[in-house]
């Protein structure tokens, strides 16, 4: 026993007008307004960093001195591609790490350090020397990066 459907017109026009409105839903929902150029590449934001000394004496005659990063603080954007060229000025070698965005990297004296991150969540970060941690050790040599 064979069963025989019958389609009418206004069946098949229900059924293409259903499908065109999945159609427009889906494009809608996955539309991206925002979409890069091809070939261009998101530029840069570049902040000049330097590594710099201060010294002083006590009353006491005893001679004091710290290190210290300058500027101390930078604001970037989040998600903002970043580079940080940092020149090392004084002291010979300072190795870094900015805590919570999973940089590190090492500063020499005559030398420039650049290096590249992009923060997703706001926030402060500091940019702390691992040698020069606290006062024992000529510190603390400790910057801040804010993400807006």
């Amino acid at each position: 026993m064979s069963k025989v459907f019958i389609v009418r017109k206004k069946q098949i026009q229900l059924l293409i007008a259903f499908a065109a409105l999945v159609i427009v839903v889906i494009v809608f929902l996955n539309w991206n307004g925002s979409r890069p150029v091809i070939g261009q590449q998101a530029q840069a934001r570049v902040f000049q960093l330097v590594t710099t000394e201060i010294k002083s004496t006590t009353d006491d005659g005893k001679e004091i001195e710290i290190y210290r990063w300058d500027p101390g603080s930078i604001t970037v954007n989040r998600g903002e591609l970043t580079e940080l060229h940092i020149t090392g000025i004084h002291g010979s070698s300072h190795p870094f790490v900015i805590e919570g965005l999973g940089v590190r990297g090492t500063v020499t004296k005559g030398k420039t350090t650049v290096v590249s991150f992009t923060a997703d969540k706001p926030g402060t970060y500091p940019i702390v020397c691992l040698t020069h941690k606290d006062m024992r050790h000529d510190g603390p040599m400790v910057g801040y990066i804010t993400v807006q």
